[in-house]
């Protein structure tokens, strides 16, 4: 990868990791009252609100350790795809759906510019589910 690609990436991840601070996890975590809102709308409660922004806090964090960015985007893509399906499924809003569909698209590319980073840590993550 060519310095300047590299550079590209950083720039990415930490401005992802910005914005799941800031203005995903931030808001949940600390019962903004618009994110208290959406989570009583999807109805499964406000302990999923917490568990959500524990896991983009996480994703936000993790995007910044370079062993662990590629995995943190692939987590970050599953968790933006369900809250574009809860976007367009469950809260009727298809507008609101752009924003995780968009920062899916850029996790997307920092997991698959980080690929071999993933695919390094899968026998670790092996090795420790069995034992």
């Amino acid at each position: 990868m060519t310095t300047t690609a590299r550079r590209s990436v950083w720039t990415l991840q930490i401005l992802l990791a910005a914005f799941f601070l800031v203005a995903a996890a931030g808001p949940k975590l600390v019962g903004q009252a618009y994110a208290v809102e959406i989570f009583d709308a999807i109805g499964i409660g406000q302990w999923f609100r917490l568990f959500v922004g524990l896991v983009e806090l996480a994703g936000a964090i993790a995007l910044l350790i370079p062993r662990l960015a590629g995995l943190a985007a692939l987590g970050l893509v599953a968790t933006m795809v369900g809250a574009a399906f809860t976007q367009l499924l469950v809260l009727g809003t298809p507008v609101l759906a752009l924003t995780p569909l968009l920062l899916c698209a850029l996790n997307g590319v920092v997991a698959w510019v980080r690929r071999a980073e993933i695919g390094a840590l899968l026998p670790q993550i092996r090795a420790l589910a069995a034992a």
